[in-house]
């Protein structure tokens, strides 16, 4: 009788550290997951900025005042400014 309750003692330790070790497992593997969801709302808001970002930058306002300043362009004048009239094919 003493051997059954020894092994059944150790049978129910085994479960216990059995039990412990899923639940540590578990523990970690949830801190694990709410940094890498704070990482990736994180990224979700610079990717936000940097589309704000890209849409500042590509105004049409933007583009014309580089063009001008840093590229020396203008707009033609309407004396040198051609109009090509395009016939449509016939089907």
């Amino acid at each position: 009788m003493t051997r059954l309750s020894i092994l059944l003692l150790l049978a129910v330790v085994a479960c216990a550290l059995g039990v412990v070790t899923s639940q540590h497992q578990s523990r970690k593997l949830f801190v694990e997951l709410e940094t890498e969801q704070a990482a990736a709302q994180k990224l979700a808001t610079e990717w936000t900025q940097l589309q704000l970002e890209q849409g500042t930058w590509a105004t049409h306002k933007r583009v014309e005042q580089v063009a001008v300043q840093r590229l020396g362009m203008h707009a033609p004048d309407a004396a040198t400014t051609v109009v090509v009239a395009v016939e449509e094919a016939e089907r």
